[in-house]
C-alpha cells in the first residue's frame, strides 16, 4: 500500500496575494488553480503550490466565514506549524529577504543545522532549515 501526505491547507485572505508570496519570494511552483465551489455550492477556487520537484503540496484556501477569518495566521497558535528545507541556507535566506519575507529572528546554528523563523503571506510561523555548514 502505498500512502503519503499529498496536502495540507493554509488559510489566506487573498488567492493572488498568497499566490504571489508562494512563488516569487518562496520559489515555490503553482501546481494548480482552477475554479471550484463549497459544498454549498459558492464560487471559489483550488489553488495548490508546492517546492519545485515535489509531490506534497499546500492548498491556499481562501477564509471563508468568522471562524476561518479568524483562524489567519494562528492555524498552528503561534508555534511553528511549517518547515521548508533547502540546500543553501545562506542564498534561500538572502533571496527571501530581498523578497520582503518577514523573519521573526536572525539564523543560528542547531545540532540539526541552519534555522530561522519566518511568516507567510498569512501571518503563520515556518522553520528555513539547512545544512549546519555551507552548501
Amino acid at each position: 500500500m502505498v500512502a503519503f501526505l499529498q496536502l495540507t491547507t493554509i488559510i489566506v485572505e487573498d488567492y493572488d496575494d498568497a499566490i504571489a508570496f508562494f512563488t516569487e519570494a518562496l520559489g515555490f511552483e503553482l501546481a494548480e488553480d482552477s475554479p471550484s465551489r463549497t459544498n454549498d455550492g459558492r464560487v471559489k477556487r483550488w489553488v495548490v503550490v508546492r517546492p519545485p520537484g515535489a509531490e506534497a503540496g499546500i492548498l491556499l484556501a481562501r477564509a471563508d466565514g468568522e471562524q476561518q477569518t479568524a483562524a489567519i495566521g494562528t492555524q498552528h497558535a503561534g508555534r511553528v506549524g511549517f518547515f521548508l528545507r533547502v540546500d543553501d541556507f545562506e542564498a534561500s535566506f538572502q533571496r527571501m529577504r530581498a523578497a520582503g519575507v518577514e523573519f521573526v529572528a536572525e539564523p543560528r546554528t542547531e545540532l540539526y543545522g541552519r534555522v530561522v523563523v519566518f511568516r507567510d503571506v498569512a501571518g503563520n510561523r515556518w522553520d528555513l532549515l539547512g545544512p549546519a555548514t555551507p552548501a
